[in-house]
């Protein structure tokens, strides 16, 4: 499974004889972590560029060009650690960086939607790739009584790639053209191709198995749930395409449990969800990457839209969610010392809801001090969350099974994210159409922004204001959804403690 055996301890006679890592092994790991991640906060960025572009996407479209990254992403980053163990970390860590290059190439000079996506997917398959061998070639480099540092840096990445693809993003995309984030990405990524090579030492293969059908099994599970979800709005609910998506998305998902439960070497094995604490923790994940990847997907238009933003101030207007992760998360271990772990991640989930409520309440004639106020709101419960869900994963299973708990907080990360941004999508296009006066949704039918605009350029006002009523009920709904997941979280939580105490 991808990440196991990376944080187990080796034995003391291999402190001596380890040599050294080589000289900016960590920088150059940390900066690919920060490429693959950052791409998922950087195309929120490029969606009014992509929805005003002559491909002409339809609102569902621009929720599969931000999602199709993360769904592979999501679904192929234990396979990806798995064979980094089989066929060698540095050799797939190189592989992907180099499909991260090509995808991102065939997606600044796709003709097409279709083309796009195809794009989109395989930079995920190369993310899937990067991101666990990143860490896996650090863990066979770094000496033991360094590892913990090494892995803390590493982890910080995870968020700081976050804010540098909002900030890079916007410095890129003020050049005018969506095209301009994937044509940056490609030196990028073979420039750290040639780093990699340059610095990287080679691991140890081990025989462990790929588990395929496991992994196509999920990939095509998950794309059929996000069928079912973001098609809604066009095709209708009561469409066949929505309803075969929800049917074989139930069907996939029941099929791949019953093959992980037979399989030797299964891809995730369910039976790790017996678990009550790994079961709330990873939910709790999955919820507050739910809420942050809204924010992520609705912030990027709502700045340019309604508040008349650049796109390189659209990029900085999303530092204030970051301040309290930057600032607090190392201070989050010592309050969940003095008020217990689910006290904590209780506040941390009102703190997430109760800020993605109050931006709810923004339109265009609140200021950006008050909309950023809700931002940093959002971002102490972000703050909180995250360290201590991660230990609770990390808690909920024996030191033997550590890369297990790492590939499954990138799982959860990165489906809570998709759906995320799915959710919302989909919230948010079927409130702006039915907001949009009768006669411009007789005329054009538009399902974005951008297309209403191309229609009719004269009702603007009209527009933006149809735009905005789909932002706060999206808003409202995913607050309302974090709110109720945190509460399951902390029952849970709360349930299996009482059990453990009898």
């Amino acid at each position: 499974m991808a990440f196991n055996d990376l944080i187990r301890e080796q034995p003391p006679s291999s402190r001596s004889s380890q040599p050294p890592a080589p000289r900016g092994l960590l920088a150059v790991m940390c900066a690919c972590v920060a490429l693959v991640v950052g791409m998922v906060a950087a195309i929120n960025l490029a969606v009014p560029m992509l929805a005003a572009s002559g491909l002409q996407p339809s609102a569902s479209a621009l929720v599969w060009i931000v999602d199709t990254y993360v769904i592979f992403f999501a679904c192929l980053v234990i396979p990806g650690g798995a064979a980094g163990d089989r066929f060698g970390r540095k050799g797939v860590l190189l592989a992907g960086l180099g499909l991260f290059a090509a995808g991102a190439l065939l997606s600044a000079v796709a003709p097409n939607v279709v083309l796009l996506l195809i794009g989109r997917a395989i930079t995920g398959v190369g993310a899937a790739a990067v991101l666990p061998n990143t860490l896996a070639v650090l863990m066979h480099a770094v000496a033991v009584e360094r590892r913990a540092g090494t892995i803390a840096v590493w982890a910080s990445m995870t968020g700081i790639g976050g804010v540098a693809g909002n900030v890079g993003g916007g410095a890129i995309l003020s050049g005018g053209s969506w095209r301009w984030l994937f044509i940056a990405a490609v030196p990028l990524a073979l420039l750290l191709a040639a780093l990699v090579g340059a610095v990287a030492p080679v691991s140890a293969r081990h025989e462990r198995r790929l588990d395929r059908p496991g992994t196509v099994l999920l990939v095509a599970a998950s794309i059929a749930l996000l069928i079912g979800i973001v098609q809604g709005p066009e095709a209708g609910w009561r469409s066949p395409v929505v309803i075969i998506g929800f049917i074989c998305a139930a069907a996939l998902f029941t099929l791949w449990t019953i093959v992980e439960l037979k399989a030797e070497h299964p891809l995730l094995d369910p039976r790790l969800f017996r678990l009550p604490a790994l079961r709330s923790a990873s939910l709790g994940m999955a919820a507050v990457f739910f809420g942050m990847f809204a924010l992520f997907y609705v912030n990027a238009s709502f700045l340019q839209y309604a508040k008349g933003f650049g796109v390189f101030q659209t990029g900085l207007g999303i530092i204030p969610l970051t301040i309290p992760i930057a600032l607090g998360a190392r201070h989050v271990g010592r309050l969940t010392e003095r008020v217990g772990m689910n006290a904590t991640i209780a506040v941390a989930f009102l703190f997430v809801g109760g800020g993605l409520l109050g931006l709810s309440l923004s339109d265009a004639r609140t200021s950006y001090p008050g909309y950023a106020t809700w931002l940093v709101v959002t971002g102490i419960g972000v703050a909180l969350a995250l360290p201590t869900l991660s230990g609770a994963i990390a808690v909920a299973l024996p030191p033997a099974q550590a890369g297990v708990g790492a590939g499954l907080q990138a799982t959860t990360r990165e489906f809570g994210s998709a759906l995320g941004v799915a959710v919302i999508g989909t919230i948010l296009t079927s409130r702006f159409v039915a907001a949009l006066p009768a006669d411009i949704r007789a005329a054009h039918d538009p399902h974005t922004v951008a297309q209403a605009l191309s229609g009719t350029p004269d009702r603007a006002d009209d527009i933006v204001a149809a735009f905005i009523s789909g932002a706060d009920l999206g808003f409202r709904v995913i607050g309302v959804s974090v709110l109720i997941l945190g509460a399951l979280v902390v029952l849970e939580s709360l349930l299996s403690r009482s059990i453990k105490e009898k």
